[in-house]
């Protein structure tokens, strides 16, 4: 496989940046509670590369959640670690780290790392959230933005806190995000629900459309569906999506300290 193949399988950033690309002062997640997830709540997935109709398993993320005391205050933090399997490592070797610290009683970010290795590119950001200031300080220096921002991490949690019983079907629940020192006011549109059967079993599920960013990988607009858990878990399920070359999936292939029985789970596989 080719390098070019190769750039759309990157695990952690495909898990993440697939899971979402999407805010905006004054929306659904301003200051919105957790009421989904809690300490100690693993999620394990599996990322496949298709092309023509065959799957490739490429690699697996892996999602953390934690609560930590920093300066004397309650944050979750919140990891995302992905690699490529030891397969492809000789073709594309990829170790991705996300990190996020979230206000408790907000989930608004303070603090986030993305730390990437994917072939021979590397990245490392780190951003520091003043929303008093409405300022972001990363190590390219300092940066306007919005009240009520996120960070690819933090969008992902928060996300799994609204209440859907409150929109409609084609609903566009707005939002902003900040990442790679840009604000990206973009959307995640309700398509109701719809039933599921994965390799892990069949599932009742939330169906999603998140608006994307149009890059090097991803074709922009709402290519992209996520569905979640139809429980009060509201986990990530399924992921899917058109690139550049071939398509995405990856697949939710098992749980850890859920805060709540996984309701959605009709029949296991």
């Amino acid at each position: 496989m080719n390098r070019p193949l190769m750039k759309h399988i990157t695990c952690c950033s495909l898990c993440l940046l697939l899971l979402l690309s999407f805010i905006k002062a004054g929306d659904p997640l301003c200051g919105i509670r957790n009421t989904s997830f809690q300490q100690g709540e693993v999620l394990t997935f599996k990322v496949f590369y298709t092309l023509a109709g065959f799957y490739m398993g490429v690699g697996e993320a892996r999602f953390t959640a934690n609560l930590e005391r920093v300066n004397n205050k309650p944050l979750y933090h919140i990891k995302g670690e992905g690699k490529t399997s030891n397969f492809y490592d000789g073709f594309f070797k990829v170790r991705d780290r996300y990190e996020t610290y979230l206000d408790t009683s907000t989930l608004q970010p303070t603090h986030f790392i993305r730390n990437i290795s994917e072939g021979g590119y590397q990245k490392f950001e780190d951003v520091t959230f003043n929303h008093v200031s409405q300022k972001a300080i990363t190590t390219d220096g300092e940066f306007k933005i919005p009240a009520c921002i996120q960070d690819v991490v933090s969008s992902i949690y928060s996300i799994r806190n609204i209440d859907f019983s409150k929109y409609r079907t084609d609903d566009k629940i707005p939002f902003s995000m900040f990442l790679g020192n840009e604000v990206y006011n973009l959307f995640v549109r309700y398509q109701g629900k719809e039933k599921i059967k994965t390799k892990y079993g069949r599932f009742s599920a939330i169906k999603l459309k998140p608006l994307l960013v149009k890059g090097d990988v991803f074709k922009g607009g709402e290519q992209m569906t996520v569905w979640i858990s139809d429980d009060a878990n509201h986990i990530p399920l399924r992921i899917e999506s058109a690139i550049s070359v071939g398509k995405v999936k990856i697949d939710m292939v098992s749980y850890q300290n859920l805060r709540y029985p996984l309701s959605s789970l009709s029949g296991v596989n």
